[in-house]
């Protein structure tokens, strides 16, 4: 694909992309099977079989479109950015910042608008056996893009993450998935109690910086939209008030990425039962 796509341009690299996103629509029964979880909660309703390709093919079109932006031709892509104004001045103060994403449209095309702004630096941390396989991945594209991952569950992880924030670098994290071991935060998400990590939380806490949400929704065709707006500061909150001011945040965040699914529905990319084991007080109170 990274040849086909960079030898004979993005349009050819469309047409097997939407081949490979109807081989997995019709051979992957639990990515299928998760897709139409997830969608009938959204649209509140069994979802058609387009509707379940457009979602897997939304999916694959950001995978494939990492391929460009590793390679910084972003004048073949419509990038939008939205709420940007209180992080870049924080960033022309020279201040870090945190920034929690999800699974959920681009991490990649927030990355390339950071090596498009002057002095504005991002890298990205992640749970290791992930960071290895993504660094594997960005290496075949751009090796110089593997400088951007802090890799988690080293004994130097934090130090390098404080280090870069006092450098003003701007720290990317996922919250809407943890290890198997993470404490969990149970939340109201699409109707139902969906279970996100406390870690990335604890650790912003623990650094004492602002968190800003970002999400770079993917709009169809060449279009994204990168979204930034303010989710918790724990510059100033106290170690007695602070797993109060950490479960505010979770509320929000979830709270945010719901109203942004509502603009953007084929952007979740937790291809699994997100609510799954999760359970519904309301439900046991009305039996």
């Amino acid at each position: 694909m990274t040849w086909i796509s960079l030898a004979l341009g993005r349009r050819a690299g469309r047409v097997v992309l939407a081949l490979i996103a109807g081989y997995f629509l019709l051979f992957a029964p639990t990515a299928r099977r998760a897709s139409r979880t997830y969608l009938t909660r959204r649209l509140g309703r069994a979802p058609r079989m387009a509707e379940l390709f457009r979602h897997i093919h939304a999916f694959a079109s950001t995978v494939h479109d990492r391929i460009y932006l590793l390679n910084e031709r972003f004048d073949l892509l419509d990038i939008r950015v939205h709420g940007a104004t209180l992080l870049l001045e924080q960033v022309a103060r020279g201040e870090g910042v945190l920034l929690m994403g999800a699974h959920m449209g681009s991490f990649e095309v927030i990355r390339a608008v950071g090596r498009q702004q002057p002095g504005m630096r991002v890298a990205m941390v992640m749970y290791e056996d992930n960071a290895r396989k993504i660094n594997e991945a960005l290496a075949a594209i751009n090796p110089a893009a593997t400088q951007d991952i802090i890799p988690l569950g080293q004994l130097d992880s934090m130090l390098q993450v404080k280090a870069r924030l006092e450098d003003g670098m701007i720290i990317g994290m996922l919250g809407d998935r943890g290890l198997g071991g993470d404490a969990n935060v149970a939340v109201d998400f699409l109707g139902a109690p969906a279970a996100f990590p406390a870690g990335p939380w604890r650790m912003a806490a623990m650094l004492r910086r602002p968190v800003f949400l970002m999400l770079g929704l993917y709009r169809g065709g060449n279009r994204y939209d990168i979204h930034f707006e303010p989710l918790a500061d724990f510059s100033a909150v106290g170690r007695d008030s602070r797993e109060a001011v950490q479960r505010e945040a979770i509320a929000r965040y979830a709270a945010r990425l719901e109203h942004y699914l509502r603009e953007a529905p084929y952007n979740w990319f937790n291809f699994f039962d997100f609510w799954q084991g999760v359970p519904d007080p309301r439900r046991s109170d009305a039996a």
